[in-house]
C-alpha cells in the first residue's frame, strides 16, 4: 500500500533518510576517496605528454584493463591532433570490441518531479513556482507505461524519482510491480517493459535491499559534481543532497545491498569537465577496489536550460562540443567495460558524433514531463530541463541503422545472472558480445515485425541480414540453435534469448 505523507519538511525526511553508520566502513581514516587538491594537481601540470607514454597507456586500454588516474590525467593534456586521432580510434575499437556494434536504446518515464532539496541549477527544485508539481498514480503510470510498451515498442526504462516522501519506497516498489504488471498487444507479438532501471535519491541499505528483490535493474545516482567547493555551492546547507559522502558512497553501499548493477554519472557545466572526467573514474576505481564490481554504466549529462533556472544561462564551465567529444574519448579509454549513455539532452547530430566514439546507450521518444506520455507533449513547466533530440525510437533505430549499429532490446544478461562481478568478467574478455550479438538479432527482429515502420524495415532488414551473416561466420557452432530460436520469433514467439 503506497503511503503518502501530508506536507513533509527536508527536516523531518532528512531525520531518516541519511545513516552515517552505513557508510562509515568505506572511508579512509575518515576521509573519502575524492582528493580535490591532489585531482587538481594531476590537471595543473604543464608537461608535454610524451607520445610513446600515451600509446602505452591506449595499449593498455585496448587490453580492456582500467586506467588509473595518472594515466587518465595524461589522456586529459594531450593537445597532439595525431595523438587525438589515435585515441578517437582507439575509442570506437574498444566499444566494438566489448560492444560489438549494438547500441541499447530505452526511455526516461518520471513519475514525480516532487522534491525536497533545492540544487540551484535543477528546474525542480522545491522553490521554483513555475513547475507545476505532480505526482503519478499507479493509474498514470500504467497509462504511460502502455504507450512506452505498447506504442513506441521500448523495452527497457529509467523510472525517475523525486526526493520526497510522496515517493517512498511503498510507492517505488507498487511502481515497479506496476510496470512489470502491463503486457499490451502489438503488431504481431505484444509490448512489455522488461527491464526497470531507476534513478533515485540515496537511500538506506534497507531500503536498497527491498529494491533488488523488486527486480530493479541497474541503480543510478550520479554525483552532480565531484568537486566539493562546487557541490557545496550548488547544493545549500540543510538539503539532504547537500551531504556530499552519503551521495558518493550510494553505489558501494548499493552493490553490497544486493543490487545487480550501478550507473554513476556527472552533470558537465557545474565544473571544470577534466575535473568531473577524473572524478568518474576515481569513483570507478573506488568501487572496482572496495566492491569488487565497477560501475555498469557511466553518463555524462550537459547542463542544459531549464524554466526559470537562471543559473543555467551563464555557466562558467560550459563544455564546448570539441571537448564533449573528447570526455566521451578519454571516459571510454579509462573505463573501457562499461555501458556509456548519450541522452536526448544532445541533439541529433552530436548524438550520431559521439556514438561511434564508444557510446553503447541512448534514449528515444522521450518526454521528461510527469505524464507527458499520455499528451505527447514537452512541457516546460513540468520538466526537470529541455530537451534537444524529440525524434521517436522509429526515427532513431532507422538512423542507427544508416549508420550500421543495430538497435538492441534485450535484457537477457540481467534474467541470466550475467550481472556484477559476472558480467564485468565476461566484457574484458569480449566474451559478452557474443551474447548480445546473438540477442541484439533476435530483439531487432521482434522490434522490426512489432512496432518498425515501412521506412525503418526498409533500412532494418538488410542490417539485420548482415548481423545474421555475420553470426554464421563467427559463431558457426552457435548458428544452428542461433537460427531456430530466429525462426521462432520469425513465427512470432517473443522474448528468446540465449
Amino acid at each position: 500500500m503506497t503511503t503518502i505523507l501530508e506536507k513533509p519538511t527536508a527536516k523531518n525526511w532528512r531525520a531518516g533518510r541519511i545513516k552515517p553508520e552505513q557508510m562509515a566502513k568505506y572511508l579512509q581514516n575518515g576521509r573519502d576517496f575524492i582528493d580535490d587538491e591532489a585531482l587538481e594537481a594531476r590537471l595543473r601540470t604543464t608537461a608535454v605528454p610524451d607520445a610513446a607514454r600515451i600509446r602505452a597507456i591506449i595499449a593498455k586500454a585496448r587490453s580492456i584493463e582500467s586506467l588509473d588516474l595518472d594515466e587518465t590525467a595524461a589522456l586529459l593534456h594531450v593537445q597532439d591532433p595525431e595523438l587525438w586521432a589515435e585515441m578517437r580510434q582507439a575509442a570506437a575499437e574498444i566499444k566494438h570490441k566489448v560492444y560489438d556494434n549494438r547500441i541499447v536504446t530505452f526511455a526516461p518515464l518520471y513519475v514525480s518531479n516532487v522534491c525536497v532539496n533545492s540544487c540551484v541549477y535543477c528546474g525542480l527544485r522545491q522553490e521554483n513556482a513555475a513547475v507545476a508539481r505532480r505526482t503519478l498514480s499507479m493509474d498514470e503510470i500504467r497509462s504511460e507505461t502502455e504507450i512506452l510498451a505498447g506504442k513506441i515498442g521500448h523495452k527497457r526504462l529509467i523510472v525517475v524519482y523525486g526526493e520526497h516522501p510522496t515517493s517512498n519506497l511503498d510507492y517505488m516498489l507498487e511502481s515497479i510491480r506496476t510496470i512489470y504488471g502491463v503486457k499490451v498487444p502489438a503488431r504481431r507479438g505484444h509490448g512489455q517493459i522488461r527491464r526497470v532501471n531507476i534513478n533515485a535519491a540515496p537511500m538506506p541499505d534497507e531500503e536498497l535491499r527491498e529494491l533488488q528483490k523488486a527486480g530493479v535493474g541497474t541503480y543510478q545516482v550520479f554525483q552532480e559534481t565531484y568537486h566539493k567547493a562546487t557541490y557545496r555551492a550548488v547544493h545549500p546547507a540543510g538539503n539532504i543532497k547537500a551531504d556530499y559522502a552519503w551521495r558518493l558512497y550510494t553505489m558501494h553501499r548499493a552493490l553490497e545491498a544486493g543490487m545487480e548493477d550501478v550507473g554513476i554519472g556527472a552533470l558537465f557545466g557545474l565544473y571544470d569537465w577534466r575535473f568531473e572526467v577524473l572524478g568518474l573514474v576515481a569513483h570507478a576505481l573506488d568501487l572496482e577496489r572496495t566492491v569488487g564490481v565497477g560501475p555498469h554504466t557511466v553518463s555524462f549529462p550537459r547542463l542544459e536550460p531549464a524554466e526559470n533556472t537562471p543559473f543555467n544561462e551563464a555557466l562558467r564551465w560550459r563544455v564546448s562540443d570539441e571537448d564533449f567529444e573528447k570526455v566521451v574519448v578519454v571516459l571510454r579509454l579509462a573505463v573501457p567495460y562499461a555501458g556509456m549513455i548519450v541522452t536526448c539532452r544532445e541533439n541529433p547530430g552530436m548524438r550520431r558524433r559521439l556514438l561511434p566514439l564508444g557510446c553503447t546507450q541512448t534514449d528515444a521518444s522521450s518526454n521528461i514531463g510527469v505524464g507527458g506520455y499520455q499528451d505527447a507533449e514537452q512541457h516546460g513547466e513540468r520538466q526537470q530541463f529541455l530537451l534537444a533530440d524529440t525524434r521517436t525510437l522509429d526515427e532513431v533505430v532507422r538512423d542507427l541503422a544508416s549508420m550500421g549499429s543495430i538497435t538492441s532490446f534485450c535484457t537477457a544478461g540481467y534474467r541470466c545472472g550475467r550481472t556484477g562481478q559476472c558480467i564485468m568478467d565476461l566484457l574484458r574478455t569480449g566474451a559478452e558480445g557474443k551474447f548480445c550479438k546473438l540477442n541484439a538479432v533476435l530483439t531487432f527482429r521482434e522490434w522490426l515485425d512489432d512496432f518498425a515502420s515501412d521506412a525503418t524495415r526498409a533500412v532494418g532488414e538488410p542490417l539485420l541480414q548482415q548481423e545474421i551473416a555475420e553470426v554464421q561466420q563467427k559463431m558457426p557452432q552457435a548458428f544452428p540453435a542461433f537460427m531456430q530460436s530466429y525462426e521462432r520469433i520469425c513465427a512470432g514467439e517473443r522474448d528468446l534469448y540465449f
